[in-house]
């Protein structure tokens, strides 16, 4: 078609044919494009308190810290019925220090000869002096009329001719494995405290010496947490030879064991040795490998809470991420106050309008956000927003979710596997990581130890005491634990 020639309709119609395809194809790359932005801000906007990311993470902007927690009524500190720690006077002091005025304060007459009228007791606790103790130990020999050597058996913490003994044993291994004391420090302290130079060769190789006798504790414990009826379920990396592994945890309110692996899936859940035939409920959250296990699944309402945050502040006109926190927040009070009642259930007059409101706004929100049925350009599923996986979610797997409302015996978050896990990374703060497997499992092992006494209400140092002797504490009932 030249320029003086007017266009046939047949060349019209190819014409607006190709443009209306060009059409098309523009409009659904602006949609596409209009996603990716969407998301882009979403992520820019993503910190430690609308989402899982760590604190350490938030590169844009330090939000000011805020709970997520609404107002319960309760007022701060203590509250009334749980145990208080502080001093009191004892019946029986151990050093009794007798202090008689010479002279009365008002006119200096001398008191001498004046009878006693009344007595102010004042105790000071403290620790006395710490000086080293040494122990002897003497094995003798005897000799049988057949002719053999029989030397007398050493007790478990005389292991050479000249050793540290149990105490102080237990003391570093205490502040290695659970205050995340360097090892040279940990020498210094031991040092200025006890009066005994040790070397930070002795001080890294204490973990090693307890970790081998509590074998019997690791297997006690993994099959008390497989018998608990609610335990909680979780996982981080940490460095180990300079690579990137994964820790699993696996938890109750009384015991904490842990597990290291290459790997953080199915595989390494397997070598784990608690899911596989756990017939409790298992709290985590949401991680798709724990959802191949045929259990009964609780899922983490702190995790839900932050993406509701976050849905909150990408979309700010709608009312549906609010309403399912403030009805998420509520379920927990009704369940608090269930519990406190001592009751078996939320009453029915509660429970079904709240769970009636969670189905509105999970509706609501799905409306507003329809699935993409488009793929990407390059091929593939489509993806879907942020907004929709999570409202999918809430929805699919609903009955996990409200967990919690339904059984008063399993808790509203997965934070009893985040606490327990969460120090293992302040540990990797301070060292960097392990240099070997073996440094990381023992470290682990003493760990767990030290967290499920402690958990149990015993003294640490007793029970690293113990192990050091060949005596570990063991759970006796895993079926309450």
């Amino acid at each position: 078609m030249t320029g003086s020639e007017r266009p046939s309709y047949d060349e019209l119609a190819a014409l607006v044919a190709s443009q209306a395809a060009t059409i098309t194809m523009l409009r659904a790359e602006v949609e596409r494009l209009t996603a990716r932005v969407g998301e882009l801000e979403r992520q820019l906007k993503t910190n430690s308190r609308n989402s899982s990311k760590p604190p350490s993470q938030d590169v844009y902007s330090k939000p000011a810290p805020k709970s997520l927690r609404r107002k319960t009524g309760r007022r701060q500190g203590k509250q009334p019925g749980t145990p208080g720690a502080s001093l009191k006077l004892v019946d029986n002091p151990d050093t009794v220090v007798d202090h008689v005025p010479a002279a009365c304060s008002g006119c200096g007459t001398g008191l001498s000869r004046r009878p006693d009228v009344g007595v102010v007791r004042r105790q000071v606790h403290d620790l006395p002096e710490i000086v080293p103790v040494v122990t002897e130990h003497r094995l003798y020999q005897k000799r049988c009329r057949c002719g053999v050597l029989t030397t007398a058996p050493a007790p478990a913490e005389a292991t050479a001719p000249v050793c540290y003994g149990p105490n102080l044993t237990a003391l570093a291994a205490y502040l290695l494995a659970y205050q995340h004391i360097p090892i040279s420090r940990a020498a210094e302290l031991l040092a200025e405290v006890t009066g005994m130079a040790v070397s930070t060769g002795w001080v890294s190789s204490v973990l090693g010496r307890i970790a081998p006798e509590l074998a019997p504790f690791v297997e006690a414990t993994r099959a008390a947490v497989a018998a608990a009826p609610v335990a909680h379920f979780d996982e981080t990396g940490i460095r180990v030879l300079s690579r990137n592994r994964w820790l699993h945890s696996s938890s109750t309110a009384w015991l904490t064991v842990y597990f290291l692996h290459d790997k953080r899936g199915r595989e390494a859940i397997d070598g784990f040795g608690i899911l596989d035939g756990f017939t409790g409920i298992a709290v985590h959250d949401g991680y798709h490998s724990y959802r191949t296990y045929p259990i009964t699944h609780a899922l983490c309402n702190a995790h839900h809470q932050r993406e509701l945050q976050a849905a909150a502040e990408t979309y700010p006109g709608q009312t549906w991420p609010t309403g399912l926190s403030e009805i998420l927040d509520e379920l927990n009070t009704a369940a608090h106050t269930a519990r406190e009642l001592d009751l078996d259930e939320i009453p029915p007059e509660v429970l079904v309008p709240l769970t009636g409101r969670y189905d509105t706004h999970v509706r609501t929100g799905l409306g507003l956000h329809p699935r993409n049925q488009r793929g990407h350009p390059k091929g593939g599923r489509p993806t879907q927003t942020q907004a929709r996986r999570l409202l999918e979610r809430l929805e699919k797997y609903r009955g996990d979710v409200l967990r919690f409302a339904f059984d008063l015996t399993v808790p509203f978050t997965n934070n009893q596997a985040e606490r327990d896990i969460r120090m293992t990374k302040t540990q990797l703060k301070i060292s960097g990581g392990w240099r070997t497997h073996h440094g990381a499992t023992t470290w682990l092992t003493v760990r767990s130890y030290i967290s499920t006494t402690r958990k149990n209400g015993l003294n640490i140092l007793t029970a690293l005491r113990d192990a050091i002797t060949g005596n570990p504490w063991l759970p006796t009932n895993p079926a309450t634990t």
